[in-house]
């Protein structure tokens, strides 16, 4: 049932336009592989968005994403059991006791789930797809793609991770993976339901609907995106409590964490940030979770990224965030003016920076973003009134959105991207627009209100201590 197949690839081509076989015109710079079976399988770069800062590391990560071949004799796939949605986690194996051992790794080792990573193995990726059924998670696999572009757009101090769109032979996977899935999974019902119906559309195709949305247009080859989501998930401290339930109580929940708190308040920012905490820390378990010590600093980094969480949610129609809020903790220092880091491991300073003063903050991941993109999802930031109540922002934020929003309106270049890049269905594209809309509408009326101030930018603030607030035209970029 779970028999390898013969070890074999046969690199096709390199090329910068999409090839015939693909779900739909995706943009972007193109890999194309053949699986044993003579099934064409691509990795596609998307072409970054128009005014988005570069981040050079990011071609480099796309680079070794669509340099992973699935069938190399060192790269193992195993089903992703935990959590709630299917997906595959891909490990090379070249270093170590399973080294040119696909198959033993396979048959030994996937049923152990995160235990799998705690072996001699390297993790290069995970292959996340769409899938949305009755009993399942929600997951619509573009959204990812969606997510990083914009954040590089809006050049967000926001973490997001890096991701590429990827097909792979479906027969192939449903041995390989999905059957797996569906033998691992049962002691979680979400879980099991996602895979049970994973199987089945790759046994029969026509029976998942929207098809286009899972397979490539023969239907020879299911597709997603492949990405790595490393980080910690938060306490109450950011994703809050959570004590009113999933869904408009959670999100309610979310705002009363100390960094939202200090985005509600109307104060100047240093009062604004005491205002926060000191109100969240009425709340015994979030008064626990905040520690005994939250610095400034801290705090206006957590304020900037979740404003630019929210404005990103709300444009996707993002329905599960709250809950899934990660981070990475960093070490940060000054060296002639300028800041640099390295990531901490626990608590204690390392040794080679005891002469330099560093400060541990934690810094958000959003890493969790299949939840969004597709019009049927709640959009609970819309819901909850998330970005009316915000009084603080980043100037280059709030200038990048009314661009945006200007160039949607008269289908300009980014309007055309968006279009074009990520195969969006037309009701899809009119949503992302309208939300853009909307978003740029509730933040340019506070503004308007001067209730907005301009005083987010927890670089300089790293640097210097302080921030200017600045002035802005709430009408034109």
């Amino acid at each position: 049932m779970f028999k390898q197949p013969v070890v074999k690839i046969f690199f096709l081509l390199i090329s910068t336009s999409p090839a015939l076989l693909m779900a739909a015109p995706f943009q972007g710079h193109t890999t194309n592989f053949k699986s044993p079976a003579g099934v064409t399988e691509q990795c596609i770069a998307l072409a970054s968005m128009p005014g988005s800062v570069a981040r050079p590391q990011d071609r480099n990560t796309e680079k070794e994403y669509c340099g992973i071949d699935f069938y190399d004799a060192n790269t193992a796939l195993c089903p992703k059991v935990w959590s709630t949605s299917p997906g595959t986690i891909i490990f090379d194996l070249s270093h170590g006791l399973f080294s040119g051992k696909v198959e033993k790794f396979e048959q030994a080792a996937c049923r152990d789930g995160k235990q799998a990573k705690k072996l001699p193995v390297k993790k290069l990726a995970k292959f996340k797809s769409t899938m949305n059924g009755a009993e399942t998670s929600g997951t619509f696999s573009t959204a990812s793609l969606l997510y990083y572009q914009f954040s590089r757009y809006f050049n967000t101090v926001l973490e997001v991770p890096v991701a590429v769109w990827r097909s792979i032979d479906r027969k192939n996977h449903l041995k390989r993976v999905s059957e797996k899935g569906v033998a691992f999974s049962g002691k979680s019902r979400m879980l099991h339901a996602g895979w049970l119906k994973m199987e089945s559309a790759e046994e029969n195709p026509p029976t998942y609907h929207p098809q286009d949305e899972l397979f490539t247009t023969d239907a020879t080859a299911i597709h997603g995106i492949l990405l790595n989501s490393p980080g910690h998930r938060y306490n109450t401290a950011v994703n809050g409590t959570r004590a009113s339930g999933w869904g408009i109580g959670q999100n309610n929940d979310f705002q009363e964490t100390a960094p939202y708190l200090a985005l509600r308040s109307e104060n100047p920012l240093t009062a604004a940030i005491q205002d926060g905490l000191q109100t969240a820390r009425k709340n015994k378990k979030m008064n626990h979770d905040l520690g005994k010590n939250v610095s400034d600093t801290q705090m206006i980094f957590w304020m900037t990224e979740l404003t630019e969480m929210t404005l990103l949610d709300y444009i996707f129609n993002q329905q599960d965030r709250i809950g899934n809020i990660d981070y990475l903790p960093y070490w940060y220092w000054l060296e002639q003016g300028s800041s640099k880091r390295m990531t901490a491991h626990g608590k204690k300073m390392p040794e080679n920076l005891t002469n330099k003063n560093p400060t541990l903050l934690k810094r958000s991941q959003l890493n969790d973003n299949d939840a969004g993109g597709r019009v049927g999802y709640i959009n609970f930031t819309k819901k909850t009134k998330m970005l009316e109540k915000q009084r603080h922002y980043r100037a280059e934020l709030y200038t990048k959105l009314l661009s945006m929003n200007k160039d949607f309106a008269n289908q300009g270049e980014l309007y055309h991207y968006l279009r074009d890049s990520f195969s969006l269905s037309a009701k899809q594209l009119q949503h992302i627009v309208k939300n853009t809309a909307e978003a740029t509408s509730i933040l340019q009326k506070t503004c308007r209100k001067g209730k907005l101030r301009f005083d987010l930018d927890p670089n300089q603030f790293l640097r210097t201590e302080t921030t200017i607030e600045q002035k802005i035209n709430c009408e034109e970029p």
